[in-house]
């Protein structure tokens, strides 16, 4: 049993129909840019945390 109930040919399954539907460039690009959000909300959590300390 894997996450949740799927097993790992199941998500196999599934990683082989989103690499068909999206291509490997465009999940490449999907990927950067879900980084460089998260990364962005790091940031401006630790500002915040920042300027409460200050206050």
């Amino acid at each position: 049993m894997g996450f949740g109930g799927i097993s790992i040919w199941q998500l196999l399954i599934i990683l082989v129909v989103v690499l068909l539907i999206f291509g490997s460039g465009k999940l490449k690009s999907l990927g950067s840019d879900l980084g460089s959000s998260i990364k962005g909300f790091k940031k401006a959590v630790k500002e915040d945390e920042s300027k409460k300390e200050e206050d």
